[in-house]
C-alpha cells in the first residue's frame, strides 16, 4: 500500500493529525497530495520520514530542525542513535517507531539491531511493557484496516518470539515442588506473544510451566489437565470474539476444571462484557500477574 490518510499516519506514528498539519505548515515537513475533496494522502516515503522524525525527537533534536533536514540526514542521525551504546533512557517512542519502520520494509537486520539495543537499555520486562505491547497494538490497528499485511505481522511476531524464547532458555532450572501452570490459547487464537511473555514471567518466579501454545482444542486441554494435574490454567482472549461464544467457552472451562484456578488475560473490551464471578481471575496487566505470583 502506498497511499495513506492522515488518520492512518496517526495510527502508525502516534502523532495527532493536528500536529502533523502544524509540522507541514510551519516546517514543510511533508508534502501530501490532495483528493478532489481536499483530503490529504501520503506515500511510503512520507510515512517513513514521519516515523524517523518521531524516532529522533528528544532534547537534542528539535522537531523544528528535524522537519527541515533531508531524508539522508535523518537516516544518518538514526544510524548514530542506533550505534550510540552509551545513550541511556532513550524515549521508547524511538524504539517503537523504528521497529515499525523495520517491519514495513521487512528489514530483519535492522529489526534485530534495534531490538537488541532496546533489551540492553530496558531489559526484557520493560521492553515488553513499553515497546512490544504498544508496537503490536499499533500494528494490529494497521492490520485491521489493511495497511499492514499478514506477512508483516508474521515477520514481526517471529522475531519477537525468538527473543522471548532465548530469555526463557536462559532461566535457571525449576524447583521440583513448584506450582504447575498450564498456558494455552483457545481454538482459533494464534497471537501468542502475550502468552509467551507470561511463560517467561512465570518461569522467572520459579513456577513450573506446561506450555500448550496457540489454537488448543478443548479436548486436547481436557486430556492434558487429566494427565498433568496443573494447579493453574492461564489463557488469553486476544481477538474480539462474540461475547456469547466467550461466555460459553468460560462455562465449559469452569465445568471441566472445577479444582483448577483459572486465569484470563487479553482483550479488555471483550472481557468487560463477561461475568467472571469468583471462578476466573482476570489478569489485566503485567503488574497484575507479578502481584499474583508474589502471593
Amino acid at each position: 500500500m502506498d497511499n495513506f490518510s492522515i488518520d492512518q499516519l496517526q495510527q502508525f506514528s502516534g502523532v495527532k493529525p493536528h500536529t502533523i498539519r502544524i509540522w507541514e505548515q510551519r516546517y514543510n515537513a511533508s508534502h501530501p497530495t490532495h483528493s478532489d475533496g481536499n483530503i490529504r494522502y501520503y506515500d511510503n516515503t512520507q510515512l517513513k520520514r514521519l516515523l524517523n522524525i518521531v524516532s529522533l525527537r528528544d532534547n537534542r533534536h528539535k522537531v523544528s530542525t528535524l522537519c527541515t533536514v533531508s531524508d539522508e540526514t535523518l537516516h544518518h542521525l538514526i544510524d548514530l542513535k542506533i550505534n550510540n551504546k552509551a545513550q541511556q533512557n532513550s524515549s521508547t517512542a524511538y524504539f517503537v517507531s523504528q521497529l515499525i519502520l523495520a517491519t514495513t520494509t521487512f528489514n530483519e537486520a535492522n529489526f534485530e539491531k534495534i531490538f537488541t539495543e532496546c533489551l540492553l537499555q530496558l531489559g526484557i520486562r520493560n521492553t515488553y511493557i513499553e515497546v512490544v505491547y504498544p508496537m503490536l497494538h499499533r500494528i494490529g490497528i494497521m492490520w485491521n484496516i489493511g495497511t499492514f499485511s499478514p506477512a508483516h505481522e508474521h515477520f514481526c511476531s517471529k522475531l519477537i518470539k525468538q527473543k522471548i524464547y532465548t530469555a526463557i532458555d536462559a532461566l535457571p532450572p525449576l524447583s521440583k515442588n513448584a506450582d504447575r501452570w498450564m498456558l494455552f490459547l483457545p481454538e482459533k487464537e494464534f497471537l501468542e506473544i502475550g502468552l509467551l511473555f507470561a511463560n517467561y514471567l512465570l518461569r522467572l518466579s520459579g513456577k513450573k510451566v506446561i506450555y500448550l501454545g496457540s489454537n488448543t482444542p478443548l479436548t486436547t486441554l481436557v486430556s492434558a489437565v487429566a494427565t498433568i494435574e496443573p494447579t493453574h490454567l492461564f489463557f488469553f482472549f486476544v481477538h474480539y470474539n462474540s461475547p456469547e461464544d466467550a461466555k460459553k467457552y468460560l462455562h465449559q472451562l469452569t465445568t471441566n476444571f472445577k479444582h483448577v484456578k483459572l486465569h484470563l488475560s487479553g482483550n479488555e473490551k471483550l472481557i468487560l462484557q463477561l461475568d467472571l464471578g469468583d471462578k476466573v481471575n482476570w489478569i489485566r496487566s503485567v503488574e497484575d500477574l507479578e502481584k499474583q505470583l508474589s502471593l
